[in-house]
Order: structure tokens, then C-alpha cells, then sequence
């Protein structure tokens, strides 16, 4: 059997180190304890909590999120799925926690679009809603959000040309209004981290529009702030990995099926030899 071609995804990104807090060095005591602080007053005999601050969320660590995945999905995965699974979700968990990361509809579109390639032909569609859910919540964010974000921008896609979706700024909507603020983050007005998902959620944008110019990317990126030799890149990238996802599914479909054809073969002959041994079986009672 020829051998499986390996599929693999670039690690995107680092997580961010944490600041670390000062300790007051006045006549108050300031404690920390897991990410709060509690201020006592010296000259109290009792001490008296006067404030308590969140002073940083402490990210779980890549095994906890991959943990809490395999724990709320604990039936087994086909290894070409799951190979792919957990290190889709590696790249996400260290996406997800970095200090620039904000969520927004076009990367849950391009989430959703890398989830349904790498899931198409998924033995069970039932599994595969589940584990999407799994991985949603392994990464503490919400899978309907997901989903119901990714439809609205696939239907409101499917009704725009590439004028209409390039000019988004100059209209007025729900998507036109979550493009603007993706186009003022992407100038530093806010958070924005730029990835991988976020470009295959643009080109999905732009297949469902039937904008199929090569100029229409090259605008729809000026539109929204972001570089385009990035987006380029990772499309290219995105591109070869169907191409090999496609190739590796192909064949595992090949093995299964010879496999399950030789099973056949190994009972038929066995039938036969139960059959032609009952045969003269027969005979040799009618003999007697």
C-alpha cells in the first residue's frame, strides 16, 4: 500500500508572556492570589478586604485545552481525522490566547471552512457535530456563535457581486458594520490578530460572491487593512493542504474498500467450504 502522504499545518503563532504585577510597597499590604489582589490596611486589627482586582487572565496550558477536548469527546477518531484535529487545535489554542487575539465573523468563517474540508467524509455526521462542538468549548469559546456567525456571512456572500462586497464601507448592515470594525482594528483601533483562518474566511467570501477576478482579493484586502502577501501565502498553503487532504482520503478510501473486498472473498470461501463439506456429508449418509 502506498504510503499515506502527511498532512500538516504551520504552527502561527506564539503565546504572549504574561506582565507581571508590582508588589505595593506603602502602608497597605498588597497580596496576590491567582490573579487577584486583595489590599489589608496595616494599621487594622482586623483585616479588611477593600479591594479585590482581576489583574491578568492566566491562559490553561495546550494539554488542558486538548484535555478538556478528549474529555467531552471520548469515543475514538479515526487517526487521519485525528492527527489533523490535534494540531489544528494546538495552532488555535496558541491563537486564541494571545494577547492580540479578538474573535470576529470572518475568522469563525474561515474556522468553519478548514473544519468542514477536513471533516468531509466523516464516518458519522452525528460524531462530526459533536467533536465540532468539543473543540469549540476546549478553547472556552461558544460553537453556535461559530456557526451561526459563518452562516450569516456566507448568505450575505452569496448575495453580493465583488463591487458590492470590495465597497462594504460605503453601505450600511450587520456584515458591512463587523467588515468596518475588522478594517479599524486592522489600522490599530483595536485588537487585531491577522492568521491563517481569517484569510481562508476572505477567499470564501469572495468564492461564495463568485468574485473570481485576481484583482477583487487584492481590494477586498485594501478595504480591510491587511497585508496581502500574507494572505497570499497562507492561501497557497491552505491550497496544497486540500490537495494533500484530498490525496490521503483517496487512498485510505482505496484501503478500506480492498480490505473490505478480501473480507468478502475470505467468506465466500467459507461459505463454499461449508458448503461442498455438508455435500458429502450428505453423500456419504445416503451411502450408508
Amino acid at each position: 500500500m502506498a504510503a499515506i502522504a502527511s498532512v500538516s499545518f504551520a504552527v502561527l503563532s506564539q503565546i504572549s508572556e504574561r506582565k507581571s504585577g508590582n508588589f505595593s510597597t506603602s502602608s497597605s499590604t498588597s497580596l496576590r492570589f491567582r490573579g487577584f489582589r486583595f489590599t489589608t490596611s496595616s494599621s487594622s486589627s482586623q483585616a479588611m478586604v477593600t479591594r479585590a482586582a482581576v489583574l491578568s487572565d492566566v491562559p490553561p496550558t495546550v494539554a488542558e485545552t486538548k484535555y478538556n477536548f478528549l474529555k467531552s469527546f471520548k469515543r475514538p477518531i479515526p487517526s487521519i481525522y485525528n492527527n489533523l484535529l490535534q494540531e489544528l487545535l494546538v495552532q488555535q489554542h496558541l491563537l486564541r490566547y494571545k494577547r492580540t487575539y479578538q474573535y470576529d465573523a470572518v475568522f469563525a468563517l474561515g474556522f468553519v471552512t478548514v473544519f468542514e474540508q477536513l471533516m468531509e467524509g466523516y464516518p458519522s455526521s452525528e460524531d462530526r457535530d459533536t467533536i465540532f462542538r468539543a473543540y469549540i468549548e476546549a478553547l472556552k469559546e461558544d460553537p453556535k456563535q461559530y456557526s451561526e456567525d459563518a452562516h450569516k456571512l456566507e448568505e450575505w456572500a452569496r448575495s453580493q457581486n465583488a463591487n458590492s462586497l470590495i465597497n462594504f464601507s460605503s453601505r450600511e448592515g450587520d456584515i458591512e458594520n463587523i467588515l468596518k470594525d475588522i478594517a479599524e482594528r486592522a489600522q490599530g483601533k483595536g485588537n487585531f490578530g491577522y492568521s491563517r483562518f481569517f484569510a481562508i474566511g476572505l477567499f470564501r467570501l469572495l468564492e461564495l460572491a463568485n468574485a473570481t477576478e485576481p484583482s477583487a482579493l487584492e481590494k477586498l484586502c485594501f478595504a480591510l487593512k491587511v497585508d496581502k502577501r500574507s494572505v497570499d501565502r497562507d492561501l497557497d498553503i491552505y491550497r496544497n493542504i486540500l490537495s494533500k487532504l484530498v490525496q490521503a482520503k483517496e487512498l485510505l478510501k482505496e484501503y478500506i474498500d480492498r480490505e473490505k473486498k478480501k473480507q468478502e472473498e475470505r467468506s465466500g470461501s467459507q461459505k463454499a467450504n461449508e458448503t461442498v463439506t455438508k455435500c458429502i456429508g450428505d453423500y456419504q449418509y445416503i451411502r450408508r
